[in-house]
């Protein structure tokens, strides 16, 4: 395994929950997704293929499952120089636990509220993280992503709303987060945010003219197994896969205790449950995941 991240980078990431990290992707690689993002967001099937914006289904959201879709995006997810990134911050056997991509268009972009994505999907050890490569550059004009940092060492905090779980934090103050603590991750296109599972992190929305668009492959340790597999959380099991490494014969455990993400009616994104969609008439909604990640082979 080769030393991507440097000393320096390995300790932000201990310390504050993250770190911003550029070069380790081919700009060409980059080019190349951006121009199929692109294309699928001018095309008659992004219905198809990704959550859309409300009242909007011209403009995506979120396109589920990128790696199980298009080779571009499985090449970036299984590159070796991001997984020598990956291995340094949660060890040499890792699984590819999902994929997404998400969208925020010119001048609209769903907000995305404080939470930890280890709320969604709490496992046995906290050895996940989350790859945020930027496909665009990342500013606080188009939104680029919001850390607070730190916020890692607290354990998992408080999501819930009146009883249930709500996929959001509804205070920072409420949950004894300093938002001076607060991190605006800005970056170029094809620069990594890594991000701990427990680090609390949000985005707002897209006030410029420009695209700001994120691919977004999870990994986690191969000892490190579900502990919830409620409905939102399945869809990422049948296809999670090692991709290097060992595969695990004992599940490690850390002491404490997890909430689970009990929410009162089912949901199949975060943004359904973050503004309440899921308790409205209709339910949830299809999420794509399960016809993407059966598929026989990712599209090119």
């Amino acid at each position: 395994m080769g030393k991507v991240l440097t000393e320096t980078q390995v300790e932000s990431y201990r310390e504050n929950g993250f770190c911003v990290v550029d070069g380790i992707l081919d700009t060409g690689v980059i080019d190349k997704a951006r121009r199929l993002v692109d294309d699928l967001l001018a095309s008659a099937e992004l219905g198809e293929v990704a959550e859309v914006e409300p009242g909007d289904t011209t403009k995506a959201r979120r396109i589920w499952s990128p790696t199980s879709r298009y080779e571009i995006f499985a090449g970036i997810a299984e590159d070796d120089r991001l997984l020598d990134a990956v291995g340094q911050l949660i060890g040499d056997d890792i699984v590819l636990q999902y994929s997404k991509l998400n969208v925020k268009a010119p001048h609209v972009g769903s907000v995305v509220a404080w939470h930890q994505d280890f709320a969604y999907y709490p496992h046995t050890n906290t050895d996940l993280v989350a790859a945020l490569i930027y496909l665009d550059d990342a500013t606080r004009e188009n939104a680029c992503l919001k850390v607070a940092a730190g916020s890692h060492r607290a354990g998992v905090l408080d999501h819930e709303v009146d009883g249930y779980f709500g996929g959001k934090i509804t205070s920072l103050a409420g949950v004894g987060v300093d938002a001076s603590t607060v991190v605006d991750c800005e970056g170029p296109a094809g620069s990594v945010v890594f991000l701990h599972p427990l680090v609390v992190h949000a985005s707002e929305r897209n006030t410029s003219d420009k695209y700001r668009r994120a691919f977004i492959p999870a990994y986690r340790a191969a000892d490190a197994f579900p502990v919830y597999y409620g409905p939102h959380a399945a869809h990422n099991e049948p296809t999670a896969r090692l991709l290097r490494g060992k595969p695990s014969k004992t599940a490690r455990a850390e002491a404490g205790e997890w909430r689970l993400p009990l929410a009162a009616a089912e949901f199949n994104s975060l943004f359904e449950i973050q503004d309440g969609a899921h308790l409205k008439a209709g339910g949830k909604t299809s999420s794509g995941y399960f016809a993407h990640e059966t598929g026989t082979g990712a599209a090119t």
